[in-house]
Protein backbone atom coordinates (compact mmCIF):
# COMPACT_ATOMS: atom_id res chain seq x y z
CA UNK A 1 0.00 0.00 0.00
CA UNK A 2 1.20 3.41 -0.86
CA UNK A 3 2.13 5.50 2.39
CA UNK A 4 -0.40 8.30 1.26
CA UNK A 5 -3.63 8.20 1.13
CA UNK A 6 -5.90 8.52 -2.10
CA UNK A 7 -6.89 12.23 -2.02
CA UNK A 8 -9.86 11.32 -4.57
CA UNK A 9 -11.55 8.35 -2.51
CA UNK A 10 -11.40 10.12 0.66
CA UNK A 11 -12.95 13.36 -1.06
CA UNK A 12 -15.70 11.39 -2.75
CA UNK A 13 -16.10 9.52 0.43
CA UNK A 14 -16.72 13.18 1.92
CA UNK A 15 -19.13 14.05 0.24
CA UNK A 16 -20.88 11.18 0.76
CA UNK A 17 -20.94 12.17 4.36
CA UNK A 18 -21.43 15.40 3.45
CA UNK A 19 -24.32 14.13 2.28
CA UNK A 20 -25.47 11.66 4.95
CA UNK A 21 -25.17 13.66 8.65
CA UNK A 22 -27.11 16.60 6.07
CA UNK A 23 -29.92 14.77 4.69
CA UNK A 24 -30.67 12.78 8.32
CA UNK A 25 -28.84 13.60 11.10
CA UNK A 26 -29.09 17.48 10.47
CA UNK A 27 -32.62 17.55 8.96
CA UNK A 28 -34.24 15.39 11.94
CA UNK A 29 -34.78 19.11 13.60
CA UNK A 30 -36.57 20.49 10.65
CA UNK A 31 -38.75 17.72 10.34
CA UNK A 32 -40.14 17.59 14.21
CA UNK A 33 -42.47 20.76 13.68
CA UNK A 34 -44.92 19.64 10.11
CA UNK A 35 -44.38 16.14 11.74
CA UNK A 36 -45.92 16.86 15.04
CA UNK A 37 -48.83 18.06 13.15
CA UNK A 38 -49.73 16.42 11.03
CA UNK A 39 -49.08 12.83 13.01
CA UNK A 40 -50.62 14.36 16.88
CA UNK A 41 -47.45 14.35 18.37
CA UNK A 42 -46.06 15.99 21.19
CA UNK A 43 -42.15 17.50 21.47
CA UNK A 44 -41.21 14.52 24.08
CA UNK A 45 -42.99 11.87 21.83
CA UNK A 46 -41.28 13.15 18.54
CA UNK A 47 -37.89 13.41 20.24
CA UNK A 48 -38.22 9.99 21.28
CA UNK A 49 -37.33 8.66 17.30
CA UNK A 50 -34.17 10.32 17.37
CA UNK A 51 -33.03 8.82 20.42
CA UNK A 52 -34.55 5.34 18.53
CA UNK A 53 -31.93 5.81 15.96
CA UNK A 54 -29.01 6.51 18.25
CA UNK A 55 -29.92 3.46 19.71
CA UNK A 56 -30.25 1.56 17.05
CA UNK A 57 -26.83 3.17 15.25
CA UNK A 58 -24.93 1.76 18.38
CA UNK A 59 -26.99 -1.98 18.28
CA UNK A 60 -25.61 -2.26 14.98
CA UNK A 61 -22.23 -0.67 15.44
CA UNK A 62 -20.30 -3.92 16.76
CA UNK A 63 -21.54 -6.49 13.50
CA UNK A 64 -20.80 -3.29 11.01
CA UNK A 65 -17.32 -3.28 12.63
CA UNK A 66 -16.80 -7.00 12.27
CA UNK A 67 -17.93 -7.03 8.40
CA UNK A 68 -15.51 -4.00 7.51
CA UNK A 69 -12.61 -5.77 9.35
CA UNK A 70 -13.61 -9.20 7.02
CA UNK A 71 -13.26 -7.33 4.14
CA UNK A 72 -16.56 -6.03 3.25
CA UNK A 73 -16.40 -2.56 3.66
CA UNK A 74 -17.81 -1.99 0.18
CA UNK A 75 -20.74 -4.45 0.87
CA UNK A 76 -21.48 -2.12 4.27
CA UNK A 77 -21.57 1.33 3.08
CA UNK A 78 -22.93 0.45 -0.09
CA UNK A 79 -26.05 -1.38 1.76
CA UNK A 80 -25.48 1.41 4.42
CA UNK A 81 -27.07 4.23 2.10
CA UNK A 82 -29.59 1.58 0.93
CA UNK A 83 -30.67 1.01 4.35
CA UNK A 84 -31.18 5.15 4.56
CA UNK A 85 -32.98 5.40 1.06
CA UNK A 86 -35.56 2.97 1.89
CA UNK A 87 -35.98 4.67 5.67
CA UNK A 88 -36.68 8.26 4.33
CA UNK A 89 -38.95 6.66 1.86
CA UNK A 90 -40.47 4.70 4.56
CA UNK A 91 -40.88 8.14 6.16
CA UNK A 92 -42.61 10.09 3.99
CA UNK A 93 -45.45 7.71 3.80
CA UNK A 94 -45.74 7.41 7.60
CA UNK A 95 -49.42 8.07 8.94
CA UNK A 96 -48.72 7.37 12.90
CA UNK A 97 -46.31 7.17 15.69
CA UNK A 98 -45.21 3.26 15.23
CA UNK A 99 -44.39 4.16 11.67
CA UNK A 100 -42.54 7.52 12.46
CA UNK A 101 -40.58 5.10 15.22
CA UNK A 102 -40.05 2.31 12.36
CA UNK A 103 -38.09 4.53 10.20
CA UNK A 104 -36.13 6.42 12.59
CA UNK A 105 -34.74 2.66 13.58
CA UNK A 106 -34.44 2.07 9.76
CA UNK A 107 -32.38 5.33 9.23
CA UNK A 108 -30.04 4.32 12.60
CA UNK A 109 -29.29 0.84 10.96
CA UNK A 110 -28.50 2.64 7.75
CA UNK A 111 -26.23 5.82 9.95
CA UNK A 112 -24.37 2.85 11.66
CA UNK A 113 -22.74 1.29 8.51
CA UNK A 114 -21.99 4.94 6.57
CA UNK A 115 -21.56 7.65 9.18
CA UNK A 116 -17.48 8.58 10.80
CA UNK A 117 -17.19 5.36 12.45
CA UNK A 118 -17.35 2.58 9.54
CA UNK A 119 -15.76 5.53 7.21
CA UNK A 120 -13.20 5.75 9.47
CA UNK A 121 -12.16 2.17 9.61
CA UNK A 122 -12.46 1.84 6.12
CA UNK A 123 -9.65 4.69 4.93
CA UNK A 124 -7.26 3.31 8.53
CA UNK A 125 -7.40 -0.28 6.42
CA UNK A 126 -6.83 0.84 3.12
CA UNK A 127 -3.80 3.85 3.82
CA UNK A 128 -2.21 2.48 7.69
CA UNK A 129 -0.07 4.95 7.34
CA UNK A 130 -1.73 7.86 6.36
CA UNK A 131 -4.99 7.09 8.18
CA UNK A 132 -5.20 10.07 10.45
CA UNK A 133 -4.55 12.61 7.73
CA UNK A 134 -7.38 11.09 5.41
CA UNK A 135 -9.86 11.23 8.37
CA UNK A 136 -9.26 14.68 8.69
CA UNK A 137 -9.85 15.50 5.50
CA UNK A 138 -12.80 13.48 5.96
CA UNK A 139 -14.15 15.62 8.69
CA UNK A 140 -14.28 19.04 6.69
CA UNK A 141 -16.76 18.14 4.12
CA UNK A 142 -18.80 15.74 7.48
CA UNK A 143 -18.18 19.63 9.22
CA UNK A 144 -19.89 21.47 6.92
CA UNK A 145 -22.96 19.73 6.67
CA UNK A 146 -25.55 21.39 8.54
CA UNK A 147 -24.64 24.67 6.51
CA UNK A 148 -25.55 23.30 3.20
CA UNK A 149 -28.17 20.72 4.04
CA UNK A 150 -30.23 23.10 6.94
CA UNK A 151 -31.06 25.06 4.30
CA UNK A 152 -31.68 22.66 1.58
CA UNK A 153 -33.86 20.53 3.42
CA UNK A 154 -35.69 23.36 4.70
CA UNK A 155 -36.48 24.92 1.08
CA UNK A 156 -37.70 21.50 0.25
CA UNK A 157 -39.88 21.58 3.20
CA UNK A 158 -41.24 24.08 2.48
CA UNK A 159 -42.04 24.38 -1.27
CA UNK A 160 -42.46 20.38 -1.65
CA UNK A 161 -43.85 19.71 1.64
CA UNK A 162 -42.24 17.38 4.11
CA UNK A 163 -43.21 14.20 2.63
CA UNK A 164 -42.21 14.97 -0.86
CA UNK A 165 -38.95 16.49 0.29
CA UNK A 166 -38.08 13.21 2.37
CA UNK A 167 -39.16 11.50 -1.05
CA UNK A 168 -36.50 13.51 -2.76
CA UNK A 169 -33.43 13.30 -0.28
CA UNK A 170 -33.86 9.36 -0.47
CA UNK A 171 -33.44 9.69 -4.48
CA UNK A 172 -30.32 11.84 -3.37
CA UNK A 173 -28.89 8.75 -1.85
CA UNK A 174 -29.82 6.20 -4.20
CA UNK A 175 -27.99 8.70 -6.95
CA UNK A 176 -25.14 9.69 -5.94
CA UNK A 177 -24.05 7.47 -2.38
CA UNK A 178 -24.93 4.11 -3.50
CA UNK A 179 -23.07 4.24 -6.70
CA UNK A 180 -20.25 6.30 -4.67
CA UNK A 181 -19.26 3.65 -2.16
CA UNK A 182 -20.51 0.73 -4.92
CA UNK A 183 -17.43 2.03 -7.15
CA UNK A 184 -15.10 4.06 -5.13
CA UNK A 185 -14.65 0.88 -2.68
CA UNK A 186 -13.81 -1.94 -4.93
CA UNK A 187 -10.40 -3.49 -3.82
CA UNK A 188 -11.06 -3.68 -0.22
CA UNK A 189 -8.16 -4.82 1.64
CA UNK A 190 -8.81 -8.51 2.43
CA UNK A 191 -9.33 -9.72 6.30
CA UNK A 192 -6.04 -10.70 7.80
CA UNK A 193 -5.76 -14.55 9.03
CA UNK A 194 -7.02 -15.25 12.70
CA UNK A 195 -4.36 -14.08 15.17
CA UNK A 196 -2.32 -16.85 16.82
CA UNK A 197 -0.60 -16.23 20.53
CA UNK A 198 2.72 -17.76 18.22
CA UNK A 199 2.75 -14.35 15.95
CA UNK A 200 2.58 -12.40 19.28
CA UNK A 201 -0.85 -10.87 18.03
CA UNK A 202 -4.02 -10.29 19.87
CA UNK A 203 -7.72 -11.47 19.49
CA UNK A 204 -10.63 -9.52 19.22
CA UNK A 205 -11.92 -10.93 22.18
CA UNK A 206 -8.62 -10.29 23.77
CA UNK A 207 -8.23 -6.94 22.45
CA UNK A 208 -11.75 -6.10 24.52
CA UNK A 209 -10.46 -6.47 27.73
CA UNK A 210 -7.06 -4.86 27.15
CA UNK A 211 -6.16 -2.17 29.55
CA UNK A 212 -5.59 0.22 26.38
CA UNK A 213 -9.39 -0.97 25.00
CA UNK A 214 -10.89 -0.03 27.98
CA UNK A 215 -9.00 3.18 29.00
CA UNK A 216 -9.82 4.36 25.18
CA UNK A 217 -13.33 3.33 26.02
CA UNK A 218 -13.69 5.70 29.25
CA UNK A 219 -12.34 8.26 27.12
CA UNK A 220 -14.50 8.05 24.67
CA UNK A 221 -18.00 7.61 26.11
CA UNK A 222 -16.84 10.50 29.13
CA UNK A 223 -16.28 13.10 25.89
CA UNK A 224 -19.57 11.91 24.21
CA UNK A 225 -21.29 12.77 27.52
CA UNK A 226 -20.23 16.11 27.68
CA UNK A 227 -20.46 17.15 23.43
CA UNK A 228 -24.20 15.33 24.20
CA UNK A 229 -24.93 17.35 27.38
CA UNK A 230 -23.98 20.95 26.27
CA UNK A 231 -25.52 21.57 23.17
CA UNK A 232 -29.11 21.23 24.00
CA UNK A 233 -28.60 23.24 27.46
CA UNK A 234 -26.38 25.95 26.27
CA UNK A 235 -28.86 28.53 25.43
CA UNK A 236 -30.55 28.29 28.33
CA UNK A 237 -27.35 27.90 30.39
CA UNK A 238 -26.13 31.62 28.83
CA UNK A 239 -29.38 33.25 29.95
CA UNK A 240 -29.22 31.93 33.54
CA UNK A 241 -25.73 33.10 33.37
CA UNK A 242 -27.34 36.80 32.75
CA UNK A 243 -25.47 37.17 29.11
CA UNK A 244 -27.30 39.76 26.76
CA UNK A 245 -29.32 37.60 24.20
CA UNK A 246 -26.97 38.74 21.44
CA UNK A 247 -24.26 37.07 23.36
CA UNK A 248 -26.38 33.92 23.75
CA UNK A 249 -27.68 33.48 20.02
CA UNK A 250 -23.38 34.60 19.11
CA UNK A 251 -22.11 32.29 21.64
CA UNK A 252 -23.23 28.87 20.33
CA UNK A 253 -23.22 30.06 17.01
CA UNK A 254 -19.55 30.47 16.19
CA UNK A 255 -18.82 27.32 18.17
CA UNK A 256 -19.47 25.28 14.14
CA UNK A 257 -16.76 27.52 13.00
CA UNK A 258 -14.11 26.68 15.31
CA UNK A 259 -14.60 23.46 15.40
CA UNK A 260 -13.78 24.07 11.42
CA UNK A 261 -10.78 25.62 12.79
CA UNK A 262 -9.75 23.18 14.69
CA UNK A 263 -9.22 20.29 12.31
CA UNK A 264 -7.81 23.16 9.74
CA UNK A 265 -5.52 23.68 12.47
CA UNK A 266 -4.23 19.53 12.86
CA UNK A 267 -4.57 19.28 8.70
CA UNK A 268 -1.78 21.78 8.15
CA UNK A 269 0.60 21.74 11.54
CA UNK A 270 0.37 18.38 12.87
CA UNK A 271 3.37 17.37 11.14
CA UNK A 272 5.41 19.83 12.89
CA UNK A 273 4.63 18.40 16.76
CA UNK A 274 4.27 14.47 18.29
CA UNK A 275 0.48 13.78 17.41
CA UNK A 276 0.91 11.81 20.76
CA UNK A 277 1.71 15.04 22.72
CA UNK A 278 -1.19 16.83 20.55
CA UNK A 279 -3.68 13.68 21.37
CA UNK A 280 -2.78 14.15 25.34
CA UNK A 281 -3.63 17.88 25.55
CA UNK A 282 -6.90 18.40 22.99
CA UNK A 283 -9.27 16.84 25.41
CA UNK A 284 -7.91 18.89 28.20
CA UNK A 285 -9.53 21.79 25.93
CA UNK A 286 -13.23 20.21 26.86
CA UNK A 287 -12.29 20.64 30.99
CA UNK A 288 -10.64 23.95 30.73
CA UNK A 289 -13.85 25.51 28.34
CA UNK A 290 -16.52 24.17 31.33
CA UNK A 291 -13.85 25.65 33.96
CA UNK A 292 -14.08 29.04 31.82
CA UNK A 293 -17.73 29.26 32.09
CA UNK A 294 -18.31 27.90 35.44
CA UNK A 295 -15.46 30.73 36.98
CA UNK A 296 -16.63 33.46 34.28
CA UNK A 297 -20.25 33.41 35.28
CA UNK A 298 -21.71 36.33 33.41
CA UNK A 299 -19.02 38.09 31.98
CA UNK A 300 -19.06 37.79 28.12
CA UNK A 301 -15.31 37.35 27.89
CA UNK A 302 -15.64 33.96 29.52
CA UNK A 303 -18.38 33.10 27.17
CA UNK A 304 -15.78 33.92 24.52
CA UNK A 305 -12.83 31.66 25.59
CA UNK A 306 -15.91 29.10 26.17
CA UNK A 307 -16.82 29.37 22.38
CA UNK A 308 -12.60 29.06 21.97
CA UNK A 309 -11.56 26.23 23.81
CA UNK A 310 -14.45 24.20 23.55
CA UNK A 311 -15.00 24.66 19.51
CA UNK A 312 -11.60 23.69 18.77
CA UNK A 313 -11.56 20.82 21.82
CA UNK A 314 -14.71 19.51 19.81
CA UNK A 315 -13.08 20.12 16.77
CA UNK A 316 -10.37 18.05 16.73
CA UNK A 317 -11.23 15.37 19.40
CA UNK A 318 -12.99 13.74 15.84
CA UNK A 319 -10.27 12.74 14.97
CA UNK A 320 -8.72 11.99 18.56
CA UNK A 321 -11.55 9.70 18.94
CA UNK A 322 -11.64 8.28 15.29
CA UNK A 323 -8.16 7.59 15.77
CA UNK A 324 -7.18 6.62 19.11
CA UNK A 325 -7.52 2.30 18.97
CA UNK A 326 -5.60 2.82 15.23
CA UNK A 327 -2.50 4.34 17.24
CA UNK A 328 -2.68 2.71 20.59
CA UNK A 329 -4.51 -0.46 20.70
CA UNK A 330 -5.26 -2.20 16.55
CA UNK A 331 -5.19 -1.83 13.60
CA UNK A 332 -5.98 -4.60 12.10
CA UNK A 333 -9.40 -5.22 14.25
CA UNK A 334 -10.15 -1.25 14.07
CA UNK A 335 -13.51 -1.62 12.87
CA UNK A 336 -14.44 -4.15 15.50
CA UNK A 337 -13.19 -2.63 18.50
CA UNK A 338 -14.70 1.15 17.40
CA UNK A 339 -17.68 -0.80 16.46
CA UNK A 340 -17.68 -2.39 20.26
CA UNK A 341 -17.76 1.43 21.50
CA UNK A 342 -21.10 1.99 19.82
CA UNK A 343 -23.75 1.46 22.03
CA UNK A 344 -22.21 2.87 25.31
CA UNK A 345 -21.26 5.63 23.31
CA UNK A 346 -25.28 5.84 22.58
CA UNK A 347 -26.33 5.43 25.86
CA UNK A 348 -24.06 8.30 26.71
CA UNK A 349 -25.69 10.64 23.80
CA UNK A 350 -29.02 9.90 24.69
CA UNK A 351 -28.18 10.02 28.55
CA UNK A 352 -26.24 12.66 29.04
CA UNK A 353 -28.52 15.66 28.58
CA UNK A 354 -31.12 14.17 30.50
CA UNK A 355 -29.08 14.32 33.44
CA UNK A 356 -27.71 17.46 33.37
CA UNK A 357 -31.22 19.15 33.77
CA UNK A 358 -31.78 16.75 36.21
CA UNK A 359 -28.98 18.19 38.19
CA UNK A 360 -30.88 21.71 37.57
CA UNK A 361 -31.59 23.20 40.11
CA UNK A 362 -33.75 26.69 40.63
CA UNK A 363 -31.13 27.97 43.46
CA UNK A 364 -28.10 27.06 41.76
CA UNK A 365 -29.05 26.42 38.07
CA UNK A 366 -26.63 24.43 36.25
CA UNK A 367 -23.82 25.49 38.54
CA UNK A 368 -23.55 21.09 39.80
CA UNK A 369 -23.84 20.07 36.52
CA UNK A 370 -21.10 21.51 34.95
CA UNK A 371 -19.04 20.97 38.27
CA UNK A 372 -20.13 17.19 37.38
CA UNK A 373 -19.31 17.24 33.34
CA UNK A 374 -15.97 19.47 34.18
CA UNK A 375 -14.89 16.13 36.44
CA UNK A 376 -16.39 13.93 33.98
CA UNK A 377 -13.66 15.35 31.57
CA UNK A 378 -10.82 15.73 33.58
CA UNK A 379 -10.98 11.86 34.34
CA UNK A 380 -11.95 10.93 30.60
CA UNK A 381 -8.86 13.23 29.10
CA UNK A 382 -6.33 11.39 31.94
CA UNK A 383 -7.65 7.46 30.53
CA UNK A 384 -6.47 8.93 26.99
CA UNK A 385 -2.97 9.27 28.48
CA UNK A 386 -2.97 6.07 30.44
CA UNK A 387 -4.08 4.16 27.49
CA UNK A 388 -1.30 6.14 25.38
CA UNK A 389 1.20 4.63 28.01
CA UNK A 390 -0.08 0.67 28.33
CA UNK A 391 -0.60 1.01 24.11
CA UNK A 392 -0.11 -2.34 22.36
CA UNK A 393 0.99 -0.55 19.17
CA UNK A 394 4.81 0.49 18.93
CA UNK A 395 4.56 4.66 18.50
Amino acid sequence: MSAGHDRRLVGWLSLAQLITWGSVFYTFALLLAPVEKELGLGRAQSSLAFSLALFAEGVFAFPVGRWIDRGHERAVMTGGSLVIAAGLVLHAFVDGAAGFYLAWLVLGAGLSATLYTPVFAVVTRRFPQDFRRAIITLTFLGGLASSVFIPVSAWLIAHLGWRNALLVLAAIHLLVCVPLHAICLRGAPPARAASTAASGEHSPSQLLRSAPFLLILLFVIGMMGITAAIPPHLVSLLREAGLSEAWVIAIPASIGVIQVLGRLLLFFFEHRFDLHLANRLIPFLIPLALAALIAGAAHPLAGLLFVLLYGLGNGMLTIVKGTAIAQYVSREHVASLNGAMGLPSAVARAVAPVLLGVMWTRDAGYRWGLLVLLGVGIVAALALVFAQRRALLPR
